[in-house]
């Protein structure tokens, strides 16, 4: 097994890959069957965007904070964790922003799409979904639409729903809603395709985030998940992904 290790830039990491590296080995990550990825898990988010379609599976073991995306960090039997490992297949969403200028801009983003109040006014957001309005104005600090892989980052600490990685679904989750403001947000099915569109931007700017790309003053965003992308992930199968989030939904 070919492996190629990349790690964040913290010291830790670093010289983490150096004991690996004198362990394994280490190739070219285009020539390698597995990437280990040493960090945490905007690092392995990072490492997600960066070999996307590539067909080489990403193994994270955990050299940052919280870890979720990561397993545990072990130098010993690596060729042997990796062969056992369970993979799983993510597919990001689709942004395609139009600016305040009318300048168009398009993302990926494998946790979630989001819109910010980029000033002290509540953002004022009309919602569609598949082509029909259902929200009319939405006054709140902001919105997002999260995948199953995103619903345990922003989205839970936003009060949204956890998704399981297998479920057909994408959390749409307002940010301090102020009118409606018992609106919780919404279940949608991984088909449908969302417009946002900011109501009077000059007064009330918002910005469009996919992942870690962000886009200034953004006027409408369109949201959908492509199936035509996606990542591969590697979970020591004792700890699976899918367990991690059951698991985080019995948390208290």
């Amino acid at each position: 097994m070919k492996i190629a290790f990349v790690a964040s830039r913290t010291k830790e990491a670093s010289e983490s890959r150096k004991i690996l590296e004198a362990k394994y080995g280490n190739i070219k990550p285009s020539s390698a069957d597995v990437i280990v990825a040493l960090g945490g898990d905007g690092f392995m988010l990072s490492t997600q965007h960066r070999f996307m379609n590539s067909g080489i599976a990403v193994y994270g073991m955990n050299k940052g904070t919280i870890g979720f995306l990561m397993n545990e960090y072990r130098e010993d039997d690596l060729y042997e964790r990796l062969d056992k490992a369970l993979r799983d297949t993510s597919h990001p969403l689709q942004m395609k922003a139009t600016d305040h200028k009318g300048k168009s801009h398009e993302s990926v983003a494998f946790n979630e799409v989001s819109l910010f109040r980029q000033s002290h006014q509540a953002a004022k957001l009309r919602i569609e979904i598949d082509g029909k309005e259902r929200m009319e104005s939405l006054a709140c600090d902001g919105i997002m639409v999260a995948t199953p892989q995103g619903s345990t980052a922003y989205n839970l600490s936003a009060h949204g729903p956890i998704l399981p990685l297998k479920a057909p679904l994408l959390a749409l989750t307002p940010v301090s809603p102020f009118r409606p403001r018992n609106w919780r947000g919404a279940l949608l099915p991984n088909t449908a395709m969302v417009k946002i569109t900011v109501l009077e931007p000059d007064k009330r700017p918002v910005n469009a985030v996919a992942d870690n790309t962000e886009i200034k003053s953004a006027v409408e965003v369109h949201i959908h998940e492509d199936r035509n992308v996606s990542g591969l992930l590697l979970f020591d199968r004792e700890h699976s992904w899918e367990e991690r989030i059951l698991d985080e939904q019995f948390r208290y």
